[in-house]
């Protein structure tokens, strides 16, 4: 299968700024899409950013302005800026990719383990 590991949460100030990573591995044919979803404790997961093969990007409203989402190709890596943190961005944050493991195989969403956020003062 692909693999999705996510890294770089932790407890930062309002206002301050984190990058989250995630790395896909295993046998990967062609990665789609890329998204990072969040999920609050009692909430439903909600989508937070995508950004496509060719580098569209799409942004939740709650987000845009202040997160960038961006990918490294040749590290099968996607990345979250996120600036100018808020105590509401508090949430477990999901890396997901659409991809294929062969060209004769449907592409299949994958998911992480999900990294902690928690936005506090």
């Amino acid at each position: 299968q692909v693999q999705l590991v996510e890294s770089g949460g932790g407890l930062v100030q309002p206002g301050g700024s984190l990058r989250l990573s995630c790395a896909a591995s295993g046998t990967i044919f062609s990665i789609n899409v890329m998204a990072w979803y969040r999920q609050a404790p009692g909430k439903q997961r909600d989508l937070v950013a995508t950004i496509t093969s060719g580098g569209r990007t799409n942004y939740a409203d709650s987000v845009k302005g202040r997160f960038t989402i961006s990918r490294d190709y040749a590290k099968n890596t996607a990345y979250l800026q996120m600036n100018d943190l808020k105590p509401e961005d508090t949430a477990d944050y999901y890396c997901n990719a659409r991809a294929r493991r062969d060209w004769r195989e449907d592409e299949n969403d994958y998911w992480g383990q999900g990294t902690q956020v928690t936005v506090s003062s």
